[in-house]
């Protein structure tokens, strides 16, 4: 975790306010509170505060001390098998020589972690690991091993279609530990969807009419889950093993070398004394950190732990600045250059290059942060909100001179991956020049604690996800066995009656509510698989924009309740009530609600077009964005408070808004007015709200200079 800043540090809580509910917030005050207890805490302190609020929420138990070395040295191994695949070296062929063979290495590497790692209920995390997890442990181990070793006969003599009665039963045996590793890691609606379509094939002779297949035997259903190319071992995996681990230790290294206290250090010099400081130092420093992590929670809670104290020191209330800081990190981890694992699946199942994936992702992220900080700034400028003291502030130069070569690395890594066009080893690359620079930092250096914390962290990451991905491959090679993938886009052709704006409101609803039961990861595999195809042919839209809409739709369940993992994340922090900072959080988020929309109507919003096209069509959607912000806090730049009265501020709000979304949503296909007629109704809604605006602060300055004058 980064160290607590100097500016920070310095300032330990002298007092200690709390807003009510609704309040506006109060000025400038010299006080910061750090966490829920808003007791002083050092560096160390800080650290130990984000760690343990970072185990809360992945439910992560420690290891006994005889087994501490377990992860790092997994995370060792794996890292060599990755290098000797991506690079060919030939070193260790025993596990790399063929190419499904090395993922079955991973997998059984991985997976037996799980059952360490995690225990089998939330309660026994503070517990010691109990016998029957380490028979588990075991178990998994030795039924991967098997495989890793059968690789050859499975390939070549098609084991996936008719196996030994040996392998069957070591199929069986991997089916269910494999369910309750994604159980553990992943929570119960992911385990149950996957049992339950990891089954359907057995039953698909029996299921209605639309979803009815050919069945298959409990043996043929077994076999065909471990040893296809299409289940367990399908695309999930393939991305993982290819891609994702290299990106996933580039983003641990990243945060263990200073990178996130670089970029917060970064924000607060360049942002901190403007208006509403300390909250757009979270949607930069966020914005950075996360498209670099490309995790939510992480970066909540290695951003959070800094830019929440700034923001509350501040005036702004525990549960504004935990949603500040979930909005940035659900941002930052859709923006390019490392967008999450889920990115990297849908390179594979789109087959392009992941960075087309980035490329498309540049346009909407930035309208999203954009949305994001009009917003700050407005509620900032509508409560008086200042920022902090200059002289308080880290120097620009100084922070670049301690941390320039954190920068040289982000520009080394997307050079790689969109010049090179070399995003298998890119990560790679980039981790060992960050791990050289970073020995010549006095301030960073690491010693033998660092690495194995490094090594440590990596492993969980890795465990966590392989039992997710392992587990939903299951799901995909059910869907694929009975050909169902192949028939279910057209019964939600068929269902939506052709109609492609219910088609993607159908989309956006079923994305929506399968990220709040599963992983986005899971969930975007799921329906791109079965939903992803009806858009395409049945809507004639653009793959790619397709691809990204559910993957957008699917990240909302970080910030909207019930469940806003996100926004709970950083309540933790915070120390605010959870399903307030959930609140908070929705509605400073909700550009991210209609730009998904918008550009999946108009792919040029993802670089899909001409040049002039897609400069216009950016434009129009900035101005949309700007007008849409504004109207949900109640203030527009230029024009100042959107009214004094609630009936007329209520008006005014209400026009501001339709504008934007008439200048911003693209006219014309599935939308029945062209785009000069939309912006024709922006203009007729948003003219008068200016004119009302300007009249009802008038009213307001004569009321209040009628106040003043004595009579």
């Amino acid at each position: 975790m980064p160290d607590l800043p100097p500016f920070l540090s310095d300032r330990l809580p002298a007092a200690r306010r709390e807003m009510p509910i609704g309040a506006a917030p109060v000025g400038v005050g010299r006080f910061a509170a750090f966490n829920a207890t808003d007791h002083p805490m050092t560096h160390s302190a800080a650290n130990e505060h984000a760690d343990a609020a970072k185990e809360q929420v992945s439910q992560v138990r420690s290891l006994p001390h005889a087994l501490r070395w377990l992860p790092g040295t997994i995370t060792v191994i794996l890292t060599l098998m990755t290098l000797d695949y991506l690079f060919n070296l030939g070193l260790l062929t025993v596990v790399t020589g063929l190419e499904t063979q090395f993922y079955y290495a991973v997998v059984a590497l991985l997976l037996p972690l799980v059952y360490l790692l995690w225990p089998m209920r939330p309660s026994g995390q503070d517990k010691p690991v109990p016998w029957y997890d380490y028979v588990l442990f075991l178990l998994t181990a030795i039924v991967g091993g098997y495989f890793v070793v059968q690789a050859e006969p499975i390939l070549e003599r098609g084991w996936a279609f008719a196996a030994p009665e040996l392998a069957v039963w070591f199929s069986y045996a991997y089916w269910l530990l494999i369910l309750e590793a994604a159980r553990r890691a992943g929570g119960w609606p992911i385990a149950l969807i996957v049992a339950v379509f990891s089954c359907y094939p057995m039953v698909a002779d029996v299921m209605p009419g639309p979803i009815q297949a050919f069945p298959s035997t409990p043996e043929q259903t077994a076999i065909y889950h471990t040893m296809s190319t299409e289940s367990i071992m399908g695309v999930p995996l393939q991305a993982f093993a290819g891609l994702v681990i290299g990106f996933l230790i580039f983003g641990v290294v990243l945060q263990k070398t200073g990178g996130g206290a670089f970029f917060i250090n970064l924000a607060f010099a360049l942002l901190g004394h403007v208006r509403g400081g300390p909250a757009k130092v979270s949607i930069f420093a966020s914005g950075l950190m996360g498209s670099m992590s490309g995790s939510v929670i992480t970066n909540v809670l290695t951003t959070g732990v800094l830019s929440i104290p700034a923001m509350r020191r501040i005036g702004m209330g525990r549960s504004f600045a935990g949603g500040v800081e979930a909005c940035a990190s659900t941002g930052g981890v859709l923006m390019p250059p490392v967008m999450g694992a889920t990115a990297f699946v849908m390179a594979m199942f789109l087959d392009v290059p992941y960075a087309a994936v980035a490329l498309a992702a540049v346009i909407p992220s930035v309208l999203y942060f954009l949305g994001l900080f009009i917003q700050i700034d407005a509620y900032a400028a509508r409560y008086n909100i200042k920022g902090l003291p200059k002289i308080e502030l880290p120097s620009v130069s100084k922070t670049l001179k301690q941390g320039w070569y954190f920068i040289f690395v982000f520009v080394l890594l997307v050079w790689m991956l969109l010049v090179m066009q070399r995003e298998a080893v890119a990560p790679f690359y980039a981790t060992a020049l960050l791990l050289v620079m970073n020995q010549f930092s006095k301030s960073h250096r690491w010693g033998w604690k660092q690495v194995t914390d490094t090594l440590s962290s990596a492993a969980k990451l890795f465990a966590e996800l392989i039992a997710i991905l392992a587990g939903v491959g299951m799901l995909v090679g059910a869907l694929s066995m009975t050909g169902l993938s192949g028939t279910i886009a057209n019964d939600f052709i068929h269902l939506a009656g052709g109609s492609v704006p219910l088609l993607l409101i159908m989309g956006a609803l079923t994305s929506f509510v399968l990220g709040i039961g599963m992983t986005v990861t899971a969930a975007y595999i799921f329906l791109a698989v079965a939903l992803a195809p009806a858009l395409i042919q049945g809507g004639g839209l653009d793959p790619m924009a397709v691809h990204m809409f559910i993957l957008y739709w699917g990240m909302l369940s970080f910030i909207t309740p019930p469940v806003a993992l996100g926004a709970f994340a950083a309540a933790t922090v915070a120390g605010a009530r959870p399903m307030e900072t959930g609140l908070q959080a929705m509605r400073l988020g909700s550009v991210i609600y209609f730009i998904p929309f918008m550009f999946v109507l108009n792919p040029a919003l993802i670089m899909q077009g001409s040049m002039m096209q897609i400069a216009m069509v950016f434009c129009q959607a900035v101005l949309g964005i700007v007008l849409f912000a504004s109207a949900m806090q109640g203030y527009l730049i230029g024009v100042g408070r959107l009214g004094h009265k609630p009936v007329i501020e209520s008006i005014i709000r209400t026009l501001v808004l339709i504008s934007g979304l008439c200048v911003a949503l693209p006219g014309g296909g599935p939308i029945p007015l062209s785009n000069l007629q939309l912006l024709t109704v922006g203009v007729a809604a948003g003219l008068p709200a200016v004119l009302l605006a300007r009249w009802s602060q008038r009213r307001q300055r004569d009321a209040d200079l009628g106040t003043l004058t004595p009579h």
